[in-house]
């Protein structure tokens, strides 16, 4: 007993002089069993490696919820991985619920994980936290939360090279998409990195614009045209919109300011294709096709005739449009035809 006395008031004072690893030697002396020796190490200890491999796949057919961290923040998501063959490289859709929505209540609004089985991609959600925002909107009128490598979109985009190296997707066939709040956040999005997304999708959104503050956030939903810049923009990467003309919470009038933005970048002359049409449930909508001269698809834009603040031709979660044409087919299928930019 006066010898483990006498090895813990020696550990003490090891600990005392920084010297943890000699304290934790001496007590290990103190409590090893007899005929057993501790082994000291004859040199120093060798550094652990650390692995760099990727991460496990998740199987096909699984969705599941995860948490990631960066440097700029930290996100909840879902990640759905379509049933079929592990090894194919296929795209991956960023989809941005709306205000007051989770991820899973999104996912099962849109259909996308359903649709994703039917042709072949993976879908990543990122999901808005209360203690971001209270109503679990995307940020997308702070100007904390509008440039490249700050708040959300470089969280967003973060989690979007997480989700690329988790599904083994393609990288030149990366998309991002959202309804209204989240709808202006992927305009937003889409424009700061758009060496990373070929294409965005906006549904009863805001396009991107000189919005700095909730007061002006609240003016451009109700359509005031003044927070519009007029200086030249940089072309915007192909886009599809879709906006009801009966929506009471963003104003259709903000659809008109993707055209309007796109014509604003001087990418030269626009063919413009109009075609009415209604979908199966008998709502009529107007498709308007912005083509440049050289034939590539700039901006598609829906007017739901009769639709409100819905995904259009969701259901089964919150802010849907049984009633609409297809907005996920019809947004996966602009996606897709997209090709890399040169």
């Amino acid at each position: 007993m006066a010898d483990l006395f006498k090895t813990l008031l020696k550990a003490a004072r090891l600990t005392r002089k920084a010297r943890p690893l000699s304290a934790a030697f001496a007590l290990g002396d103190a409590i090893a069993p007899p005929g057993r020796p501790v082994r000291r190490p004859t040199s120093k200890p060798k550094t652990r490696k650390v692995s760099h491999s990727r991460p496990r796949r998740p199987p096909p057919g699984s969705f599941i919820t995860d948490e990631f961290r960066c440097a700029h923040g930290a996100l909840t998501y879902k990640f759905y991985t379509p049933l079929g063959s592990p090894r194919r490289r296929m795209p991956l859709v960023v989809m941005l619920h709306g205000c007051s929505q989770s991820a899973a209540d999104f996912a099962s609004g849109t259909g996308m994980n359903i649709l994703a089985d039917e042709l072949g991609f993976l879908v990543l959600y990122p999901q808005q936290s209360h203690s971001a925002n209270f109503a679990r909107c995307w940020n997308w009128h702070n100007p904390a939360h509008q440039v490249r490598g700050r708040g959300e979109p470089a969280v967003i985009a973060a989690l979007t090279h997480h989700a690329i190296a988790l599904g083994r997707a393609n990288p030149a066939r990366i998309y991002i998409a959202g309804l209204s709040a989240g709808g202006a956040a992927a305009a937003t999005i889409g424009a700061v990195y758009r060496e990373l997304f070929m294409a965005v999708g906006v549904h009863s959104g805001v396009a991107r614009g000189n919005v700095r503050s909730i007061r002006a956030a609240i003016s451009a939903m109700r359509g005031d045209t003044q927070t519009r810049p007029a200086t030249t923009a940089t072309r915007p990467i192909p886009t599809i919109v879709f906006h009801g003309d009966q929506d009471r919470v963003v104003h259709p009038s903000n659809a008109s300011a993707f055209l309007r933005d796109l014509e604003r970048s001087h990418s030269g002359p626009l063919v413009t294709r109009s075609v009415g049409g209604r979908s199966d449930k008998g709502r009529s909508f107007t498709r308007k096709i912005h083509k440049s001269s050289a034939g590539d698809v700039l901006l598609e834009d829906w007017t739901v005739h009769g639709g409100g603040h819905g995904w259009s031709g969701g259901h089964g979660g919150s802010f849907t449009d049984p009633s609409g044409p297809d907005a996920s087919r019809e947004m996966m299928r602009f996606f897709l035809s997209v090709r890399r930019r040169r």
